[in-house]
């Protein structure tokens, strides 16, 4: 893989994971409730879901995905549920998710536990995701040279660039918070809580191309 395709392949990505999707809607929520330095736990779950999807594209999901009509609907739907439940936590909270997470895991591992999770399952169980790499990594792999390597390069610097954009979203929400006081973590709350149920209605009327 030469230096320019390498190239290519960050800038394309760094468009696609700038536009607002639910990992970085995550990050954005975390900033303004946890702060950055927290908000960072939820940061490296997403992180770890690009690997894991990467990965998966590398033997073989995506396609099955893009394949399989059954398979497709299963992770849809999944996900579909999960970004509703995200979704509507936030419009239900009052300006933080704390009280949403219950006593017991307000402080601790059990709370840096969920927001983790919160991230990585929030990708994971997105069929979009696969289907996206199934398309966009093979342009950029050279079938004459090793495999393994070059999705393995690809992985780190989409890695890379997805946890700098998170960071950055991270970081205006909490400051944005910290200039609009609690009604503007309420609001914030809002937005991303009316995204995110945006984003798993576009997700369940989504289709394969093949459908």
């Amino acid at each position: 893989m030469i230096d320019v395709t390498l190239l290519a392949f960050a800038m394309v990505a760094f468009i696609g994971i700038a536009t607002p999707g639910p990992t970085v809607l995550l990050a954005l929520a975390n900033g303004s409730k946890f702060g950055v330095r927290r908000a960072m736990i939820g940061m490296s779950g997403a992180v770890l879901s690009d690997f894991v999807l990467i990965g998966a594209v590398a033997l073989g999901l995506g396609a099955l995905l893009a394949a399989s009509e059954f398979w497709f609907g299963v992770v849809k739907w999944v996900g579909v549920c999960y970004l509703v439940f995200l979704g509507v936590v936030l419009l239900r909270s009052r300006g933080t998710l704390d009280g949403a997470l219950g006593p017991a895991e307000v402080n601790g591992s059990k709370s840096a536990r969920s927001i983790f999770l919160k991230s990585f399952l929030v990708a994971v169980t997105n069929p979009k995701g696969y289907l996206f790499f199934s398309a966009f990594l093979p342009q950029f792999i050279d079938p004459a040279a090793p495999q393994i390597q070059q999705y393995a390069m690809l992985a780190l610097v989409f890695a890379g660039i997805d946890f700098i954009v998170m960071f950055g979203y991270a970081l205006f929400g909490a400051q944005a918070v910290r200039l609009l006081r609690k009604s503007g973590a309420l609001w914030l709350d809002r937005i991303c809580g009316g995204a995110l149920l945006t984003l798993a209605a576009s997700l369940a009327l989504y289709r394969r191309a093949s459908a």
